[in-house]
Order: C-alpha cells, then structure tokens, then sequence
C-alpha cells in the first residue's frame, strides 16, 4: 500500500500538468495576433465610401413604423467621418431621410439608394422622394442608386426597372445607376445603357463557389477587370465588397477577424494602386440579420453593431480571439475542475483506478478546456431569440456537465444507463441518482445533436456548426463507453435509432458543405462519434422481461420469487474483468 500511493497520486497529477500544458498552448496558438502588411482602416487614408444602415439592437427595417431619431444617426455621421469620405445608403425609409442633412455637417458625401421592390405605388413615391433630396442637397449627394439586387430577389423585370430608372435619371442633374451582383449585370447586359455607370455587388463569401479571404481580394479585382470588358466605356463601381468577422464556413472560405482585416486591407490597397472606386460593406454589424440570414449576415460591419467601436484600430494587431486570456483562464480553471471531480470518486473505489481510466479523464479534460472558450464565444454570437438562446446554452450546458459527470463515472465504473431504464417501466431497481443525471445528460446531448443535425440537413445555408460545444459533451460519454462498457446484453431499439439517424445525417452534411469545410467534417465526425457512443450502450437482456416463471428460476437454482434481473445484474457484475 505504501509503494501504491505515491503512484496513485503521481500518474493524475502528471495528466494535469500535461492537460494544462496543452490547453495553454493551445489558447496561446489560437489567440495570437498578427500584424497584416496593410492596415484595414487608416484614418489618414480615409475609405472611398462605405455601406450605412442606422439600426441598432433590435431595431430593423421591417419595422414599419419605427422611424431613426437624428440623434442616433447623427452620432454615426460623427464617427463615420473620421474614417470615410462617403457613405452609401440602401433607403429613405425609417428616418433615413435624415441622412442628407446631417452627412453634410461632418463633411461626409452621400450615394443615396432608393429600396424599390413589388409595390409599384410605392416605388414611384420613393422615388420622387429621392428626387427632392438630390434637389435639396447639392453638393452632398453625389449619386443615386434606383434599386438594390431587386432583379435578384425576382421583384422586378429588368423592362420595368429600365423605365424607373429612366424616369428617375430624367428629373436629376447626378448620375443615376442600378446595383445587383455582377452575375446579374451579365444576365442583363441591356441596363447598361440607362445607368451613367455600373455598380456591382462581389462579396467572395457568397459566391456560389466560394472564395476564400485569402484570395478573396484578387477575385474581386479580377470580377471588376472582366466586367469592364462587358461594358466599355462605363465606370465600374465596386458598391459592395466584404468579409464577414464572424460565422459559419461555405466550403473553404471562413469569417474571421483575421480573414476580413486582411480582405479590407488588400482590397483598398489594389484599389488605391489600380485607381478604382470601392464601396466597402459595411460600417456596422447589424444583429438584426441573424434572424433571417444567420451568424455570419449580421458580421460584415468595421464597426462593432453593439460597443460601436472599430474593430480594428490602426497599428494594432489582429486576433481572431481578442478576449483568448480570458478564456484561457476559463478552460484552466475547467481543466482542474473535471480532474477534481474525478478525484471525488475514489472514496468509492476499493482499488486504484488504471492509467487508462486517468487518461480518459486527461482527454476529458483537456478537450474542455480549449473548447469551453469558443464554445462560450460562439453561444454569445450565434444565438438570437428566445429558441436561439435556449438552443445553444443547452449546448453548452451539456458540454459543461458532460465531462464533469463522466471524469467522475469513469473512476466509478458507472456505465451509461439506457434510454429505457431512465424512461421506461421499472422491473429493475431504481437507478441511483448518479448514473440518473449521467444519463439525462446523454439523453438531451443526444437530442440536441439530433435538432442540430436536422437543421444542417434541411436548412443550413445559414446555420452555424455547433461543434465546440458539441465535442465538450460527446467525448466523455465516448471515453466512458470505452472504459466502463458492458461486455453483453442487448442493445437498445432508441439508441440504434439516434445512431442510424445521426450516421446518415453526417454523411449528407459532408457531401453537401463540400471537403474544403472544416467546421463541417469536424461536426459531422462528432455526430459519428455519438452515434457510435450510443451504439456501444448495452442493456441486460432480461431487463424487459417479467419475473419469470417459478419452473425456469428453479432450474436456474434460485428461488421461485426471486427476480432474474437482480440476478442477471450480479452475474453481470461478476462477469466484468477486475481492474488491477
């Protein structure tokens, strides 16, 4: 006993040390900055223009009777003049009526937009609303733009959009134009001649094969050069070109802080190179848009949408996790945590656990500690609404309790109980509470994989992949399948299901993102590995069976009244190989 104890202690203590080790480096790898060749926005350099839109939190555009106070705008002007001379507006609804005005007392131009849509009526008041703006304001705005991506969205003929167009170029002194993404100018080259020049929309994220940041700046160059080509003599302006901070993957393009500062910073710097106009979108995250267009559509602004502060100050290194200190301090702190947990259950134990129950807990553990930060960041952006919140705080509730509850069943040799046992009729004895709250925690990761998996299949254009906290909760419960797995029984009708169900479901989202997409094949391979944890779950066979009949329990050598599943249990118990 003597020799055994300073083992006991040095094997748990040396994974810690390892477990903590790993964890730093791997915050310290995440979280570093990086200095880029260009700055993204440099007051002494002002942007040519940038995409404006006033609303903040919960207000949005949809918002019929909400009308912008000149307050709140007019502190955005304030702002925005210090890092741009020209803003370009989408329309002057909600207050933005105002703009005009208050841009021309900090200085800034306007490229004022007109939201034309279905409703002809109210495209032709817009319209001439528009016209006594530009009359209003000389000097301000310099530009109209009559329509934005409404070919896109299939509101309009491009015939009738000609004619509003015409019309409106007919009653101004400025030069008029249309904006849509540059496949739509080439679908509809005929425009061409109503507009004083083309503005075209390329955001590399969304094209239909995406183009990662990397490259992102010279594929909108090389966009902008081709459709100069199309149509000669026309100006090309670029009116919007972005990168997204924050989000989901399409196949190898990834928002980023890092991956939209550099994005900028090349971008304006071919554009002041090669003398071209750039729009960039946009000035402010708008949160709002995470309703209908996920994470990633409320995260194209320079500004932060809530602090409204610059994201990236000039001079200053760019790190994708600003705040990687914090959440370093956060996972150590787990880290020590689910090892503590799993010390608690050696007062049950009546022999020292084995190295490989002390290495599960280390992986455990370590895969917490560098997830709980993202997992945490990524519960704060991605969720909106009420479904949103509760959506991905369940997530990482089950990735905070999962480790915690397996490090302590895998030292316990606690196996994982069935769905049937936790729900079904009670022919056995009851379960301790322990391996009760072990097993409602499988049961509401297994759901909530589930919900996430059907999203990503049938709607996930705009949904994130929730795979930090998702590894946080499935590891363990795989660890303690390895560790403390029955070695018969039958396996459980509902766990077959959620495996079959969460395989298949893997196997559609990686052959639908595409190979290039990381977050992707990480996520599905966690539903794999769920799907193989609830594969491994045995129950008793004779644990749905009835006390059966006195002449088969005779014959077994027990009494008439004696229940074959507290039999069957302890010849299980018997069964299983000692640990040494």
């Amino acid at each position: 006993m003597l020799r055994t104890q300073p083992i006991a202690v040095r094997v748990p203590l040396a994974l810690l040390v390892i477990s903590l080790c790993l964890i730093t480096a791997a915050w310290w790898w995440l979280g570093k900055p990086i200095t880029l060749p260009s700055a993204p926005i440099d007051p002494a350099a002002k942007l040519d223009c940038v995409s404006y839109a006033p609303f903040r939190g919960e207000q949005t555009p949809f918002m019929h009777d909400l009308v912008i106070s000149p307050q709140q705008i007019a502190a955005d002007m304030v702002q925005l003049s210090k890092v741009t001379r020209c803003i370009r507006t989408y329309s002057i609804d909600n207050g933005l009526d105002k703009v005009p005005e208050l841009a021309a007392k900090v200085g800034l131009k306007v490229i004022l937009g007109v939201w034309i849509g279905r409703d002809r009526v109210k495209n032709a008041q817009l319209v001439d609303q528009a016209v006594s703006l530009v009359k209003n304001y000389p000097g301000v705005i310099t530009a109209l733009i009559v329509g934005s991506e409404v070919l896109l969205r299939g509101e309009m003929t491009a015939s009738d959009l000609a004619q509003i167009i015409r019309s409106a170029k007919a009653r101004v002194k400025i030069p008029v134009t249309y904006a849509d993404v540059w496949e739509f100018w080439e679908r509809y080259r005929e425009l061409a001649a109503d507009v004083d020049f083309v503005t075209i929309h390329i955001l590399p994220y969304w094209e239909d094969f995406p183009v990662p940041a990397e490259a992102a700046a010279a594929h909108v160059d090389e966009i902008r050069e081709r459709l100069a080509v199309d149509f000669p003599g026309k100006e090309i302006l670029i009116g919007e070109a972005g990168w997204p901070s924050r989000g989901r993957m399409r196949d190898g393009a990834l928002p980023s802080r890092i991956g939209q500062a550099r994005f900028v910073g090349e971008l304006l710097d071919r554009a002041r190179r090669e003398h071209f106009r750039v729009n960039l979108f946009e000035a402010y995250d708008e949160p709002w848009k995470r309703q209908w267009e996920g994470t990633v559509g409320g995260s194209w602004g320079v500004f932060d949408g809530w602090s409204r502060r610059l994201k990236y100050p000039a001079g200053a290194a760019v790190s994708d996790y600003p705040f990687w200190k914090l959440q370093l301090t956060g996972g150590l702190i787990f880290s020590l945590c689910i090892f503590g947990a799993a010390l608690l259950a050696l007062k049950s134990r009546s022999s020292l656990p084995r190295l490989s129950s002390w290495v599960g807990v280390a992986i455990s553990a370590t895969v917490g500690g560098v997830l709980l930060g993202i997992g945490a960041e990524k519960m704060l952006y991605e969720s909106y609404g009420i479904g949103g919140w509760l959506l991905h705080g369940s997530l990482l509730g089950a990735g905070v309790a999962a480790p915690l509850l397996c490090s302590h069943a895998v030292l316990a040799k606690r196996e994982l109980p069935t769905f049937l046992e936790l729900l079904g009729p009670r022919e056995s004895p009851p379960l301790g509470w322990p391996k009760q709250i072990l097993g409602l925690t499988l049961m509401a990761t297994t759901l909530l994989a589930v919900v996430t998996a059907l999203g990503l299949v049938f709607d996930g254009r705009w949904r994130d992949f929730p795979f930090a906290s998702l590894t946080m909760a499935v590891v363990p419960f795989w660890i303690v399948t390895l560790s403390n797995r029955s070695r018969s029984g039958a396996r459980p009708a509902a766990e077959e299901v959620f495996a079959g169900l969460l395989t298949l479901a893997a196997l559609y989202i990686v052959f639908n993102e595409g190979l290039q997409n990381w977050q992707s094949i990480w996520t599905s391979a966690i539903y794999v590995l769920l799907g193989a944890t609830l594969w491994r779950v045995r129950a008793l066979r004779v644990a749905v069976m009835a006390p059966i009949m006195p002449a088969v329990a005779a014959r077994a050598g027990l009494e008439p009244t004696t229940n074959l599943v507290e039999a069957a249990a302890g010849h299980a118990a018997e069964s299983r190989l000692p640990e040494p």
